[in-house]
């Protein structure tokens, strides 16, 4: 049997799920036990931070694992992620290995400078509160009109099932996903809220529905 080398998860999930803070902590203890780094992906980490009911703090975050990484473009970034570790050793020639693989720009002064922006008067968490809490008022939307979830999501992921011609008839207005294969009447659609989503997005798209 190949030996694992590393537990990856996500925060949040592709199914807009998060670990709670307990959950986090016996993920690590055990990651510890075994002498196997725990690596969380955050490309959608302020929406995670930001969940409805969530427990999870960013030092949570830094504390229980080894390396994670800080998503920017869907937080409005024009590119780019940041890779942070309390363990270097762990990252061996990392920068070396970046850059043979072509991800990383003879200056790098516009990323730096966009991380700075987002981690200035709490930007960061207040983009994620702010697309969270329409998620909310959308998620709301459907079930008072009588919608069924296909997943119950604290963050800015809402899972939808539609009837097919609702579907239709909402792409006009809005951009969605297909969250599985098209059923025979109905079929399960991801809407996702972010940074630049107003309150006025939403309204329109409840109205339409």
């Amino acid at each position: 049997m190949v030996r694992p080398a590393m537990v990856y998860l996500s925060f949040p999930t592709e199914l807009g799920t998060v670990y709670t803070r307990d959950e986090l902590i016996e993920i690590s203890s055990l990651c510890k036990e075994a002498e196997i780094p725990l690596y969380i992906d955050g490309a959608r980490l302020a929406y995670g931070l930001a969940a409805e009911g969530g427990n999870v703090l960013l030092s949570d975050i830094a504390a229980l694992s080894d390396v994670f990484c800080i998503g920017g473009t869907k937080c409005g970034a024009l590119f780019g992620e940041a890779i942070v570790t309390r363990r270097p050793e762990l990252l061996p020639r990392f920068d070396s290995l970046i850059k043979l693989h072509g991800a990383t720009l003879a200056k790098g002064r516009l990323l730096g400078v966009q991380f700075t922006q987002l981690f200035t008067d709490n930007l960061y968490l207040s983009i994620g509160k702010h697309a969270v809490s329409l998620a909310m008022r959308l998620k709301s939307g459907f079930i008072n009109r009588g919608y069924q979830l296909y997943i119950d999501s604290p963050t800015n992921q809402q899972f939808v099932i539609l009837p097919n011609d609702k579907i239709e008839q909402l792409r006009a207005i809005a951009s969605f996903e297909f969250w599985g294969p098209k059923g025979e009447k109905e079929t399960p659609v991801r809407f996702v809220t972010d940074w630049s989503i107003t309150n006025e997005d939403v309204d329109t798209l409840l109205s339409a529905i």
